[in-house]
């Protein structure tokens, strides 16, 4: 379990997250959801330690997170940022081995190679693994980098906005990949993401965020509702419900 305690981070006299409290559990989905400038990506850096913050407390499993040592919490959380990019040529294959880098620092051994073979079977890129990243759509190179994330072997998994300027094809397989991930190896995994029809289908837990603070909190029937996105997104929202437990969004 990850727990956030009262988070505040500052730009200057500028609160962009204020007293932010969630929690992230194994085994869930956890979409951040809230308009443009909300602070969810800023949250996210914080939880990772990418972003310092000014007040409040991380908690994973029991221990704060200033106490983890480096090489501990990449064994523990892997983050993926919204840029990714490389100076220089790597295959597929090679970035995912970055993911085996807090195991074996460099020197893969049989059990890294085991886990980015597995990291390759699971997001079916085998058949582009000796590709180089450039000869690659964005969609595929998307699911490279979370392919090594995948590698890394945490049981906590954050990415910021990881469908940024992909095609529905492409959005829909990484969004299902991260539900496999949370359900079937009992990860807890974290995503910021725009896309809230995205977030009501493949999410456990949805958490959204307004002028930085956190104002809605829950399963997805509790914050996908019409009053309840209407208040955050100051617009109107009709919601009707497809499927039974999948919600879908529609402009009145």
């Amino acid at each position: 379990m990850i727990e956030l305690k009262q988070l505040t981070k500052r730009f200057g006299e500028h609160p962009v997250v204020q007293n932010a409290s969630a929690e992230f559990a194994k085994g869930k989905v956890t979409a951040i959801i809230g308009p443009n400038g909300a602070g969810k990506s800023t949250l996210l850096s914080m939880a990772g330690r990418l972003l310092k913050r000014d007040e409040g407390e991380v908690w994973i499993d029991g221990k704060e997170l200033v106490e983890w040592d480096t090489k501990a919490l990449a064994k523990r959380l892997s983050v993926l940022r919204q840029a990714n990019s490389f100076s220089l040529r790597f295959t597929v294959r090679e970035l995912i081995s970055f993911g085996r880098f807090p195991y074996c620092q460099g020197n893969l051994k049989a059990i890294d190679q085991q886990a980015i073979d597995k990291a390759i079977e699971y997001l079916e890129l085998s058949q582009i693994q000796d590709k180089y990243l450039d000869e690659l759509s964005g969609g595929q190179r998307q699911l490279a980098f979370i392919a090594m994330v995948i590698a890394q072997d945490t049981d906590y998994i954050f990415l910021d906005e990881p469908l940024n300027n992909l095609d529905i094809k492409h959005s829909l397989q990484i969004m299902a990949t991260i539900r496999r991930l949370a359900h079937e190896l009992n990860k807890a995994v974290v995503i910021v993401i725009h896309d809230i029809n995205f977030a009501s289908c493949y999410s456990d837990t949805i958490i959204a965020l307004k002028k930085g603070e956190i104002v809605a909190k829950g399963t997805v029937a509790q914050v996908i509702d019409s009053s309840v996105l209407s208040e955050i997104y100051e617009t109107p929202f009709n919601v009707i419900e497809v499927d039974g437990n999948r919600m879908c969004l529609y402009f009145s």
